[in-house]
C-alpha cells in the first residue's frame, strides 16, 4: 500500500545525481590533510646550502621547460614577460600570416656575397654586380620595414585602442627577420589567414 515501485525509485535516482558545476575548476577540492601536506611541503626549508641549491636548480628546471612547453604552444601563463599579452600575440599572428623579405634576406645575402667571392676572379664585373644587388635587398628591407611596422601599428590601435603599443613595431621587425620555422613562440596562424 505504502510501498514504492521499482520506476518511482529508479526515476527518483536519476533526478538526486549530482550534476556537474558549470564554470567548476575542473577537479575535486583536495582534503585538509592533503592541502596542509602541500603546503608543508613549500614551506619546508631546505637545511644547508647544497639542499638550497638543489632545491633552486629543480625550480629553474621545471620553470625553464614550462616555457620551452609554451614556446611551442603559445600558452600566455609561462611564456617570457617579452613575448606575454594579447598584443604581442597579435602582432605575431600579424607577421606570422605574410610573406616578408626580411626573412629571406639574411639566405639570400649570404648566397650574393658567397657567389662574388667564389667567381670574382673568372668575372670581374660581379663584384659590381654584387654591391648592386645588396643596396636593392637594403632597399628592399627597409620598404618591407615600413610596410610591417606601419600596418602593424594601425591594425593594434584598431583592435586594442586602450593598449599600449610601444616598442610592438621593433618587436615585429625583430620577428619578420627569422625564418618562420625557427620563430619562436612558434606561429599559430598559417600564411594567408588573418590574425585574430
Amino acid at each position: 500500500m505504502f510501498r514504492r515501485t521499482k520506476s518511482e525509485t529508479s526515476s527518483q535516482t536519476q533526478a538526486a545525481a549530482p550534476q556537474p558545476k558549470v564554470g567548476g575548476k575542473g577537479r575535486p577540492t583536495p582534503t585538509r590533510r592533503e592541502a596542509e601536506a602541500t603546503r608543508k611541503a613549500a614551506l619546508k626549508k631546505p637545511r644547508n646550502r647544497k639542499e638550497a641549491a638543489a632545491y633552486r636548480r629543480e625550480k629553474v628546471r621545471t620553470e625553464r621547460g614550462k616555457m620551452q612547453d609554451a614556446m611551442k604552444t603559445g600558452d600566455d601563463r609561462y611564456l617570457p614577460a617579452a613575448d606575454k599579452g594579447p598584443v604581442r600575440r597579435f602582432a605575431r599572428d600579424y607577421v606570422d600570416s605574410r610573406w616578408s623579405v626580411m626573412e629571406f634576406a639574411l639566405p639570400v645575402l649570404l648566397v650574393i656575397s658567397l657567389v662574388g667571392v667564389v667567381f670574382s676572379q673568372a668575372f670581374p664585373w660581379l663584384p659590381g654586380l654584387v654591391n648592386i644587388l645588396f643596396l636593392v635587398m637594403i632597399v628592399a628591407i627597409a620598404g618591407d620595414w615600413f610596410i610591417v611596422t606601419g600596418g602593424l601599428k594601425r591594425a593594434v590601435k584598431a583592435k586594442f585602442p586602450d593598449d599600449s603599443a610601444k616598442g610592438i613595431g621593433f618587436y615585429a621587425v625583430r620577428r619578420t627577420m627569422q625564418m618562420r620555422r625557427w620563430r619562436l613562440p612558434k606561429p599559430m596562424v598559417a600564411r594567408g589567414e588573418r590574425p585574430s
